[in-house]
């Protein structure tokens, strides 16, 4: 393997590297003052969507901090949204959508809108490119080291959304109606697979140099609707991305898959397979292919409390992947209330072997 290039990339290609690259999940929000002071100035979506504010909240993390990789910033809703389903976020409860839950709603989305509306993520991606790979450095990142990840959330954690209409911790309207009208949610996730195989194959053309597949409700399926609406659209979104854009990695999070996430490393083609808090990193590495790469995993909720318990355990689980390709992340996103002195310690630790 090659010395030289970008220290995420190389993990995410099966490189063993020591010490790992360290991105964090939700690394771009509202832990961050800078990132609160530009929330009062606009909406959620607008502040997605425009991409002076995406491309500045993107690279904030990056300058204070110097991770491996830079998120875009966005939602994993942008999607339905810009196929037409109407999506507020309400300060409180989070994300309301108008509920799609039959083939005659479905009717009314349009796929052919997508690549209009997401005009403006694709040129946060060109912008944060630009930058990522111009000559000067980020903050505290060194120049040419950063590499850029875009995203979406996989079909069936988005459907979650669409077709419940809101958060929630079971989603059983939509787990019920896979049951009852599987006609009408086999459509909306195949629908949802090809859109979203689409989105991030754009995402690839402006700039993406890694793309990150976030199926944060996976773990809410028995076996049988895993593989079937969790295994089986990865794999194909997966196969698509590789056949136009052969060579960039594809990290896959099937959160609170519990033994299933074998079944995901192994099935659905992902370069890369990131961990929820709960898996036990070491027991499921030895179960999977020595060349794909693990992300995680450590609970955010240490971060938090921050201190020597962060360190120790922060140590514990990049020791613990040593000599196998790693890139060092959370379990889940960075708790709002984290104090970022705590998050520049973790790096910290992470780096310093």
């Amino acid at each position: 393997m090659t010395e030289t290039g970008k220290p995420l990339l190389r993990a995410l290609a099966g490189e063993a590297i020591w010490p790992p690259p360290v991105w964090l999940m939700r690394q771009a929000g509202r832990f961050l003052p800078e990132f609160r002071a530009l929330r009062e100035k606009a909406d959620f979506i607008t502040r997605c969507m425009t991409p002076d504010m995406a491309t500045e909240i993107t690279l904030q993390p990056i300058r204070r901090f110097g991770m491996d990789g830079a998120i875009l910033f966005s939602d994993i809703l942008i999607l339905p949204w810009a196929m037409g389903q109407s999506l507020e976020f309400i300060h409180g409860r989070g994300p309301v959508l108008e509920p799609v839950r039959s083939l005659r709603d479905l009717a009314r989305l349009d796929v052919g809108r997508v690549k209009e509306a997401t005009r403006p993520v694709m040129e946060t991606l060109r912008r944060l490119r630009g930058i990522v790979d111009g000559p000067e450095p980020i903050g505290v990142a060194r120049p040419g080291q950063v590499t850029l990840i875009g995203f979406a959330g996989a079909p069936f954690t988005v459907a979650c959304y669409m077709v419940e209409g809101h958060g929630s911790r079971e989603f059983d309207v939509t787990r019920g109606l896979a049951y009852s009208d599987p006609e009408f949610f086999d459509r909306l996730i195949d629908t949802l697979t090809t859109a979203t195989a689409d989105m991030l194959c754009d995402q690839i053309v402006a700039g993406a140099e890694a793309v990150m597949l976030f199926d944060s409700w996976a773990g809410l399926l028995p076996p049988s609707q895993f593989r079937r609406h969790v295994i089986a659209p990865a794999r194909r979104i997966v196969r698509i991305i590789n056949e136009r854009h052969p060579g960039v990695p594809v990290i896959g999070f099937p959160r609170l898959a519990g033994i299933m996430a074998v079944e995901y490393g192994r099935q659905t083609g992902v370069n890369a397979m990131a961990l929820d808090t709960g898996a036990d990193m070491k027991a499921i590495a030895a179960q999977l292919p020595s060349t794909l790469t693990l992300q995680g995993n450590l609970d955010p909720l240490r971060v938090l409390a921050g201190g020597e318990g962060m360190r120790a355990e922060a140590r514990a689980i990049r020791d613990a992947m040593k000599g196998r390709p790693h890139v060092f992340n959370l379990g889940h996103g960075v708790v709002p209330a984290t104090p970022p002195e705590h998050v520049g310690d973790l790096i910290r630790t992470i780096r310093d072997i």
